[in-house]
């Protein structure tokens, strides 16, 4: 009953977010079509996973990790009213829009680091991967299916129109979190924000794991950051054709949720790991060279279905290998440096934008992430996983 309640919780949250992360960039050009201006509010979402993972890590451990989360949406929630007031004033400026992005990308790291770390309390060990696939299958659902088409149909009735339902879904997300039954799980006497970082440091697999997470997700971020702009620039999409851009992907990711598990099952985990990578690098190189949209959504789908393999298979090894106490500060110490570099890929995307073209920023990345798994491959090859 837990698990399922927390996973409505995050379907609501992940369908106001799709809602709203498709309004956000459209908003931004619409504010400034210039790349890197675009690319500092992407940024801005993505800077308190390297500020702020690591402490929010130690107080996960320490305490109620629900009450924290649903404390954290209520915020959100606020802060999205806030922006949708603005908006419907005609007061937003580009840099509140930023401002805005970071606060919410605050409380992201306290749920996603949170719902990663509670998962394993509600969960028997040998249904990790399932359970994993599940949540990523709701998210996906929401995040990408759902969500993006609404909020850029939304976006063209009028601007305000995606901020209120993220609110009322950040509002429905902490009711159902914090409703939901407790686990009881060991307090530490003693919770030092760095032990986690110690941990992983001395873990070579997991240890390799988030910086190869690092170097995709810099590489992902140098490439997505300014998607909005090939989709409307280059491609003369409108709003409701991005949404449904976006919604490609989702299809490749709802679909890599449902087989992952079937994968692993026949293949084991490394093989599937290694395969999933090196794809995802062929896929941006190919999405550099798309001549449509048909093309570019085949080609987004089939990035969607690799990252979610590869989120399924790594989320269910930290679980099964870091004692529980650990956990939290564990995670959060991974995806500080799988997702700390996020903010400088934004950036680096948006001043590559500007200087070599929308579509150069994709054969960068995929050279980026084809090196990084060249490297990392003799330690993950070696592992007995």
């Amino acid at each position: 009953m837990a698990f399922w309640k927390l996973c409505w919780a995050t379907g609501c949250t992940s369908f106001g977010t799709g809602v709203f992360t498709t309004a956000v960039p459209l908003l931004a050009v619409s504010l400034s079509p210039d790349p890197r201006h675009v690319a500092v509010v992407s940024a801005a979402a993505y800077l308190p996973w390297l500020l702020l993972s690591l402490p929010i890590g130690a107080l996960l451990d320490r305490g109620d990790r629900l009450r924290l989360m649903w404390r954290a949406q209520a915020v959100q929630a606020a802060v999205v009213t806030s922006l949708g007031l603005l908006t419907a004033s005609g007061h937003l400026t580009l840099p509140v829009l930023a401002l805005a992005a970071f606060a919410l990308g605050c409380g992201d790291v306290v749920v996603g680091n949170g719902t990663q770390a509670v998962v394993p309390d509600f969960v028997a060990p040998h249904r990790l991967h399932r359970a994993n696939s599940t949540q990523q299958a709701v998210t996906t659902i929401g995040q990408q299916f759902a969500g993006p088409p609404l909020g850029s149909a939304l976006f063209a009735v009028a601007a305000v129109l995606p901020f209120g339902v993220h609110a009322a879904a950040l509002g429905a997300s902490a009711a159902l979190l914090a409703s939901s039954p407790r686990a009881t799980r060991p307090i530490p006497a003693r919770v030092a924000m760095t032990d986690g970082l110690r941990w992983l440091a001395s873990h070579r697999l997991l240890r390799t794991l988030a910086l190869l997470l690092g170097a995709n997700t810099f590489a992902g971020q140098l490439a997505n950051s300014t998607l909005v702009l090939l989709a409307t620039g280059a491609l003369h999409l409108d709003a409701t054709g991005y949404g449904l851009l976006l919604t490609a992907a989702a299809l490749g990711s709802v679909l890599a949720a449902t087989t992952t598990p079937r994968l692993l099952r026949r293949f084991g985990p490394t093989p599937v790991l290694v395969t999933a990578l090196a794809l995802n690098a062929a896929t941006f190189a190919g999405i550099a060279v798309s001549p449509n949209a048909t093309v570019l959504a085949a080609l987004l789908a089939g990035t969607g279905f690799l990252t979610t393999t590869w989120t399924v298979v790594t989320v269910g090894l930290r679980q099964q290998l870091v004692p529980a106490a650990l956990l939290g500060r564990v995670t959060s110490s991974y995806r500080a440096l799988g997702w700390g570099l996020m903010p400088l890929g934004a950036l680096a995307g948006g001043l590559v934008a500007h200087e070599l073209g929308l579509r150069a920023r994709y054969l960068i990345a995929a050279a980026v992430r084809l090196a990084a798994l060249l490297l990392a491959l003799p330690v993950v090859r070696r592992q007995d996983t």
